[in-house]
């Protein structure tokens, strides 16, 4: 099963309204100045050990290279990364309708995590699962993990028998 994550204001935040990770050592902080929810490495190593694909589904323009290289400097390797480029050429393509800025099934994603109210509101209309996160909260984490486990007992339970 796969999760992902927005990243401004879910995973990036501000230090002035939302707890944060420390800052990266000098020199990396100024090529990483993005500030990461605190939590963030020990939840995604988490979901990952409970079995979970960790991806970043962003409508930025962040290179993947830039997002992994950043990642792992918190210790945390990517299962996979969509941003603002890969969706418009896989996603949005040719389709003369305007889709929303992130269809999470598309890459048979089971449940992504938003601070967009839009976002989390067009999941009912498109197929998709979503949480929506956006203050700071101290528990975000055990929510986190108890919605991905909500999703993975219903996909299960929706599996055909062999």
């Amino acid at each position: 099963m796969r999760v992902s994550f927005d990243l401004d204001e879910v995973l990036f935040v501000s230090p002035e309204t939302h707890k944060t990770e420390p800052a990266l050592p000098f020199p990396l902080r100024n090529l990483f100045p993005e500030r990461l929810r605190l939590g963030t490495p020990e939840l995604i190593r988490e979901l990952q050990i409970q079995g979970y694909e960790v991806w970043i589904y962003t409508s930025s323009f962040r290179s993947e290279s830039y997002i992994r290289r950043l990642f792992r400097c918190y210790g945390v390797r990517l299962d996979g990364i969509v941003n603002g480029d890969r969706h418009l050429k896989e996603v949005q393509r040719d389709n003369k309708t305007v889709l929303p800025q992130k269809l999470p099934n598309r890459y048979r994603i089971s449940l992504h995590i938003d601070d967009e109210a839009v976002i989390c509101t067009a999941a009912g209309q498109y197929g998709f699962r979503a949480y929506q996160l956006n203050a700071q909260d101290d528990d975000w984490k055990e929510k986190i993990l108890e919605q991905a486990d909500k999703i993975r007992r219903l996909e299960h339970f929706d599996e055909p028998e062999k």
